[in-house]
This record gives structure tokens, C-alpha cells and sequence, in this order.
């Protein structure tokens, strides 16, 4: 039972994480990024902590060190991760973002050489290799569209770039905290609160916080549909995490794009181009984020 939820977890996490882009996708084509950020927040605050407090009590685990952990593993995934992965979503489409994101452990490698001073194999030069070429693919693809400004389009595919650095540094963050003997769910409340207190404070000094106007959005569905399919990304994330070494989980997870640029075709044919040279560029940074996953 316990082999077959090492599969059935991560894939069912990388499914969840490719249905999140599709509705990001739908979401962001008339809403504004913060907007959906903010709902999806709400969505994870609304489930997780409820579910912490009741599950957990009355041994919540927590230490200092672990609640400084989680707090900062909130802001470097919940709010910079997310909201450069949304913005990414909403310039170049599902299709291009979620490939390119999963560039992670490219940055997630060289923080290993650079800060814990890891070797690298040769099967991880091979995967570094693959993921640099595969996101070099995707931005000839994304440049030489219709009616494409060049340089502007090559430099909106840094928003989920820049996601993907923001997502290798979170797990290391977490396990911190996890590592002090919090659970789960006690941790993944306090990394979402203190992301939604904190993305609030941040949109309230730039006096642009959500209106209830957008309770009446008609993309609030798709919002909502985006924040679900997060938050139980997440749960099954960890819950992976919790019965399966990362070596299993990190590469299975990692297929998500794949998932993402069947479903692109599929049902964003009308806002999306999906070609040959995408989906070759989405394999080969798969390839390349499983072979640093398992060797790295």
C-alpha cells in the first residue's frame, strides 16, 4: 500500500500542479495577477489552518527557529514564487511558464555547489545541460510567434524563471522548520499566513488592495478553482514528502508541464499556441529537472 502511494501521491501532486496552471491561465486572461493571488491565498488560509488546529491539537510542534522558517519559506514560495509564476502565466501562457518553472533544479544545483559545497556528478552536468537547452528551445519558440515582439516576449519568460529560483530555495527554507518536528499542516498554516498577512500589508502601502468588486469578476470561478487545485497540490505534496523519499517524489512531480502542455492544447487552444518545439522543450526540461532530482 505503501509503494503504490509513493506513485499515486506525486503524481496525483503533479496532475493538481498542471490543473492550477490551466486555471491560472483562464483566470489571468482579464484578471489582474494580484487579484488571483489573493483569492488563492485566502483558499489555502481558508483549508490548511482549520485543518491544523484540529488535527494537530493540542501538540502543535513549534519552536522558534521552526515558525522563523516557515514564515520565510511563506514569502520566498507562497508570494515572490507565486506571484512571479501568475505574472508569468498571464505573458507567455501556461504552456511556456510551467516548462521554464520547472528549470528549479538548475537553480536549486548550484545552490548546492555554491552554498553546501556538493559535487556534481556527471549525470547532474547531463541534467543542468538538458534544462538549459530545453528553456532555450521554449524561447526560440516564444520569440519566433505571430506578432511577436522579440525581445519583450524573451524577457517576459524571466517572470517564470525567476519563479523557478524562488521555488528551489522554499523546500530547503521548509525542511528547516520541518526539521524542528512541526507537522505538516501546523507548518504549511503558518507559511500561508504569514504570506497572506504579509502579500495584504504589501498591496495595503501600495493602496491597492482587492475590492469586493471582485466577488462579481467573471473570472472569480476560475480564481477559485485555481486556489483549490493549489492548496491540494500542497497537501498532496508534503503527504508524498511524509511516505516517499524526495528522490521518488521530486522527478514524478516534475512531469508536471508535460501534463500542463497536453492540457494547454486541449482546452487553451484559443489563447495558447501549442507546437512541436514547445512540447520538445517541455520534455527536455523534464528530462534534464529529473536527472538533477534523482543525482542530485
Amino acid at each position: 500500500m505503501v509503494a503504490a502511494l509513493d506513485i499515486l501521491l506525486p503524481l496525483s501532486g503533479a496532475v493538481l500542479l498542471a490543473g492550477q496552471a490551466i486555471f491560472l491561465r483562464l483566470a489571468t486572461r482579464e484578471g489582474d495577477v494580484s487579484d488571483v493571488l489573493v483569492v488563492v491565498l485566502f483558499v489555502n488560509v481558508g483549508l490548511i489552518v482549520p485543518l491544523a488546529v484540529v488535527l494537530s491539537y493540542p501538540d502543535y510542534g513549534l519552536t522558534a527557529r521552526a515558525v522563523v522558517a516557515f514564515v520565510a519559506a511563506g514569502f520566498i514560495g507562497t508570494v515572490f514564487g507565486r506571484l512571479a509564476l501568475f505574472t508569468g502565466i498571464q505573458r507567455v501562457g501556461a504552456s511556456r511558464a510551467e516548462p521554464v518553472k520547472a528549470s528549479n533544479p538548475l537553480f536549486a544545483a548550484v545552490v548546492a555547489v555554491l552554498v553546501l559545497g556538493e559535487r556534481m556528478t556527471t549525470e547532474h552536468v547531463l541534467g543542468v545541460v538538458l534544462i538549459v537547452v530545453g528553456v532555450a528551445v521554449i524561447s526560440w519558440e516564444q520569440a519566433s510567434g505571430p506578432e511577436t515582439d522579440e525581445l519583450g516576449s524573451v524577457v517576459d519568460l524571466g517572470f517564470p524563471l525567476l519563479a523557478a529560483l524562488f521555488f528551489a530555495v522554499e523546500p530547503t527554507v521548509g525542511k528547516i522548520g520541518l526539521n524542528e518536528g512541526t507537522p505538516v499542516l501546523v507548518g504549511l498554516a503558518i507559511k500561508t499566513g504569514a504570506a497572506t498577512l504579509g502579500y495584504l500589508g504589501y498591496l495595503r502601502w501600495r493602496r491597492a488592495l482587492p475590492t469586493t468588486e471582485v466577488l462579481s469578476d467573471d473570472g472569480l470561478p476560475w480564481y477559485l478553482a485555481a486556489g483549490l487545485a493549489n492548496t491540494a497540490f500542497v497537501v498532496a505534496l508534503y503527504a508524498a514528502l511524509d511516505v516517499a523519499p524526495v528522490v521518488v517524489v521530486a522527478p514524478i512531480v516534475q512531469a508536471s508541464p508535460l501534463f500542463v502542455v497536453v492540457l494547454s492544447y486541449l482546452f487553451l487552444q484559443d489563447l495558447e499556441r501549442v507546437t512541436g518545439r514547445l512540447t520538445l522543450g517541455a520534455a527536455v526540461v523534464v528530462g534534464g529537472g529529473v536527472l538533477v532530482a534523482v543525482y542530485g
